[in-house]
């Protein structure tokens, strides 16, 4: 299973192959249009991520963490001057081991699909739920292989 974040149609699509098992209204960051580049920007990221945190009590309810930052935003960062090489080996690393990357360089972090509404963008970069749609989504959790966030 995967998921699909279509950011101009503000839906999420729960896939199985390439059949539909849920779509749903979301809410993004409070700045939509273009890709996440740094912390505090308002935007939610746009590549592929797995899942790498599950919080069935976050602070907006339940919580998918992706691991965000990727790959592909290190190396933009590194080659814009943003991160160190040290952030990017760091978050490249932590990638590699399937782990979550470090959320406390210049790229931000913490980025979940989590419930608290989807009646606007709202969030800080998040991608946000009604707790109806998080119902469904949430026991799959373990068979998500990636969110695929797309503009």
């Amino acid at each position: 299973m995967h998921v699909i974040i279509r950011k101009n149609e503000r839906r999420l699509y729960l896939m199985d192959g390439a059949r539909v098992l849920l779509c749903a209204p979301v809410g993004l960051g409070r700045t939509p249009v273009g890709a996440k580049q740094r912390e505090g920007d308002g935007k939610t990221p746009e590549g592929s991520y797995p899942l790498c945190l599950i919080k069935p009590n976050g602070k907006y309810g339940r919580s998918l963490g992706l691991a965000y930052p990727g790959l592909a935003d290190a190396q933009a960062a590194l080659d814009s001057g943003l991160i160190a090489q040290t952030d990017y080996q760091a978050i490249a690393s932590a990638l590699a081991a399937h782990r979550r990357p470090p959320w406390g360089t210049p790229l931000g972090g913490e980025i979940y699909i989590h419930e608290g509404g989807a009646q606007e963008d709202w969030t800080q970069g998040c991608i946000a739920l009604n707790t109806g749609d998080m119902d469904l989504l949430f026991p799959h959790h373990a068979e998500i292989a990636r969110v695929d966030i797309l503009p």
